[in-house]
């Protein structure tokens, strides 16, 4: 499986049955999708600018587009709250958390996806702005990667404390937003994890026989730009 960071909280994630593309917002991709394609777009949260995809009949959850003109992501089936789905062999599972820590009364909701891929096991947690609880954690279930955003609303020691509920043994940091602030989110997180810089990398290329066995943070370089 490839993982391929696109700035922010979006992720394209390509495997043997599929290609999923998480969070794939205008205000990351662009109104052309800059090139970026997927059989599924799963949504965590609402975003301010809708998604680059236009109007389709093969649509799960209904979530709200706005283009009419074609893009690199039409068509795809998309994914934008929790349940449990089966689409192009792909299993996901949406779990509904929240974008702040009082139930969603300030930020609103989230949704985490845990994606089955080439055998593996990746839980976007989103834009999740809160410490998991018990319940939340056991619909998650066992992760081999975890993606967790790091600069929006989670502190830097409750980012890594979330990454470690997971227990996944590959940590991929999504930044949000950029700049020094940004760069300054990565180092605290990266210090409560304990750990050094690793060197960016374009993709992460990961198999059921390539997973450390120890936890390790992955740091990918962002194609929002490209």
């Amino acid at each position: 499986m490839e993982i391929t960071w696109y700035g922010d909280t979006c992720l394209r994630l390509k495997g043997r049955e599929g290609v999923v593309a998480a969070d794939a917002y205008r205000s990351v991709v662009g109104p052309t999708g800059r090139g970026l394609t997927a059989d599924i777009i799963t949504y965590s949260h609402p975003d301010d600018t809708p998604p680059p995809v236009r109007p389709k009949g093969d649509r799960l959850n209904g979530h709200a587009a706005g283009f009419l003109r074609p893009t690199s992501l039409d068509p795809a089936f998309i994914l934008d709250g929790p349940g449990e789905y089966e689409v192009h062999e792909v299993l996901i599972n949406g779990v509904r958390t929240f974008r702040d820590d009082d139930k969603g009364r300030q930020r609103g909701l989230n949704t985490c996806f845990v994606y089955e891929l080439d055998g593996l096991h990746v839980a976007h947690l989103g834009d999740i702005g809160h410490i998991l609880d018990e319940d939340g954690l056991g619909e998650i279930g066992s992760a081999d990667i975890v993606c967790v955003p790091i600069g929006s609303a989670l502190t830097a020691a409750k980012a890594a404390e979330v990454a470690t509920q997971v227990d996944a043994r590959l940590i991929v940091p999504m930044l949000v937003g950029d700049g020094e602030a940004a760069r300054g989110a990565l180092d605290r997180f990266m210090h409560e994890m304990s750990v050094s810089h690793p060197t960016p990398v374009p993709r992460l290329s990961v198999t059921i026989s390539t997973v450390p066995a120890e936890t390790t943070v992955v740091i990918l370089e962002s194609r929002s730009r490209v």
